[in-house]
């Protein structure tokens, strides 16, 4: 019988620590498991190889007698061979010899480690699978508070989508992913939002950005000018002579900030000062005049 690296069924170090081979276990066994391979024997025998390594692996006393004899474990072993046979045939007449289950294990275990171990009866619970969806949902849906019914897997699911979602933001909602192997938990949904922007706003996390044009009169002068917000027109005051490019701040103005109700991001403006064109001849001298006085 062949010497079994149970180290490299769980791939695995050999210096690995129980919590990692807790997790290695854990992972190895859930994506073979035969509830979620149905008639795959390949993934059975390693289902059982994973079970078999765990065994070993995860039992302190175990390990600690595999690491000691390794691959040489037959001249090692070959003293304790007759008192476990006489072991077990004891064990057997006492439980009804329930020596079934040993068909799980492979002749370098039983040879090993005298069969069946006494761990073996508890079912392991595995958390189902996550489940992945993207979302699509307009800029001025994002603004907003609002449900949404979902299709997952044939089954309807009504979820509230706070204001202030993010593009490419991820929310978990707990249990609606797929069933748990053995009672084990359900996995959760994640769903991840796609935010399509069709406004003339620019947004970066809570603040927003645009752009307003400024005559060039009203920019040396100074005035009013009325603007567009995310919701709504502000009216707002000009100094005399803005600059081209100035950016001024909204307070208050910009988008939702997420899961946080009445408060909001700021809007910044920044203003494009357009230069007159088609000027008439009388334009033109009072240009030329002005300029001989700067």
């Amino acid at each position: 019988m062949a010497y079994i690296d149970y180290y490299k069924v769980l791939e695995v170090s050999k210096d690995a620590s129980d919590k990692d081979i807790k997790k290695a276990y854990r992972k190895l066994a859930r994506k073979h498991h035969p509830d979620l391979n149905p008639n795959d024997k390949e993934a059975e025998k390693r289902f059982k190889e994973i079970n078999e390594a765990n065994e070993v692996l995860s039992n302190s006393e175990n390990r600690k007698k595999y690491d000691a004899h390794g691959e040489h474990w037959q001249n090692a072993e070959a003293y304790e061979q007759a008192q476990r046979q006489q072991s077990r045939q004891q064990y057997d007449r006492q439980r009804g010899s329930q020596q079934s289950g040993d068909d799980d294990f492979s002749d370098f275990f039983s040879s090993m480690f005298g069969g069946r171990s006494q761990s073996r009866g508890r079912q392991v619970k595995f958390r189902g699978q996550d489940f992945n969806a993207e979302l699509q949902i307009d800029i001025k849906e994002a603004y907003t508070t609002h449900k949404r019914t979902l299709t997952v897997n044939g089954k309807n699911i009504r979820i509230t989508i706070p204001a202030g979602v993010e593009n490419g933001q991820v929310i978990k909602i707990k249990g609606h992913g797929g069933e748990g192997v053995n009672g084990g938990p359900n996995g959760d949904l994640l769903i991840a939002f796609s935010i399509k922007n069709t406004t003339v706003f620019k947004r970066d996390g809570d603040n927003l950005y645009t752009s307003a044009d400024l005559d060039l009169y009203t920019a040396l002068l100074g005035g009013e000018l009325t603007v567009d917000t995310f919701n709504g027109k502000v009216k707002l005051t000009i100094k005399p002579e803005t600059q081209n490019g100035a950016k001024v701040k909204l307070k208050g103005k910009g988008f939702p900030k997420y899961k946080k109700d009445g408060q909001f991001g700021d809007l910044f403006v920044s203003y494009n000062v357009v230069t007159p064109t088609m000027l008439t001849d009388k334009e033109k001298e009072l240009f030329t005049e002005l300029s001989k006085l700067r």
